[in-house]
């Protein structure tokens, strides 16, 4: 049996699906019950129970063969990345009590990197963390999702506009989710071998021009990709409801990516996914 945290996520409900569709057993981990009603329907056994209570977390572990976990983010935490640490803590705390052996877990690209590269400190600090607790560990370290376009779409409908921070002509890694839920399912299913380092792409590199392009093609009208000035970060994120920690934290991250300083560790041994950015942006539409 498989335990997957983050089903009602877009990675987490990757990997569940694929698990399922393999015929797999699996067990949901969700917060509340009727976020768990629909993977009941689709024959999964869902547990009710909340990243902040061990003694119920480490219950919903016991006996699995092994753990997707990824670390759900409070953006509007005030002390972000603290909030995100205990989060982890508690997580570990949890893993050791059920004895599992195996943890698949949701990392980044550049998440070997101790710092100046925002919300990824998160994930960096996590990676140490779960390593030390459990005897078979695989990190996922996947790149800039295809899925975080979505939000932009409504712009590139009305006005032909695809809002960026990342320069136009830039190509950067970029994967669906889809993806990383299959490679993440392939591992579980894989079993522990050690402790492994899984980085990956989407089938090639992308830049916001591409991303206009393809959306361009899908809507049928001119879309042109439109950075804005990194100084716009912090209060275009903070109107999304973050905090101005969390904010402050994508403005490092974008002003990284700007400067190329989140890299792969492993860049020769990439694992790539299978769907095309216009395949991607066609479920978004």
């Amino acid at each position: 049996m498989f335990v997957v945290v983050g089903a009602t996520g877009n990675t987490g409900s990757a990997v569940a699906e694929t698990l399922l569709r393999k015929k797999q057993p699996v067990r949901i981990v969700v917060r509340s019950a009727d976020k768990g009603a629909v993977w009941k329907t689709k024959g999964a056994e869902v547990v009710v129970a909340s990243l902040d209570d061990v003694a119920a977390v480490a219950t919903a572990f016991e006996g699995a063969t092994g753990i997707y976990l990824m670390i759900p983010p409070n953006y509007g935490a005030r002390a972000w990345l603290s909030d995100q640490q205990a989060r982890t803590d508690r997580a570990t705390e949890a893993i050791k009590k059920s004895g599992v052996s195996h943890v698949v877990f949701l990392s980044s690209i550049g998440g070997q990197l101790p710092d100046g590269t925002g919300p990824i400190r998160a994930v960096h600090y996590a990676e140490g963390k779960v390593r030390a607790s459990v005897q078979h560990f695989t990190i996922l370290r996947p790149p800039y999702f295809m899925e975080n376009w979505a939000p932009v779409i409504g712009a590139a409908k009305a006005q032909g506009v695809l809002p960026t921070f990342i320069a136009p002509s830039a190509k950067i890694p970029m994967i669906s989710t889809k993806d990383i839920g299959r490679v993440g399912a392939e591992q579980l299913l894989a079993g522990g071998k050690g402790h492994r380092i899984v980085e990956m792409a989407g089938p090639e590199e992308y830049s916001p021009d591409d991303v206009a392009a393809a959306l361009g093609q899908i809507l049928g009208k001119t879309v042109t990709a439109q950075q804005a000035p990194l100084s716009a970060v912090v209060p275009t994120f903070k109107s999304f409801g973050l905090s101005d920690e969390a904010a402050r934290l994508f403005e490092e991250m974008y002003t990284a990516i700007s400067r190329n300083a989140i890299e792969y560790e492993h860049p020769s041994s990439l694992v790539r996914g299978h769907v095309a950015i216009t395949e991607a942006l066609r479920a978004m539409v």
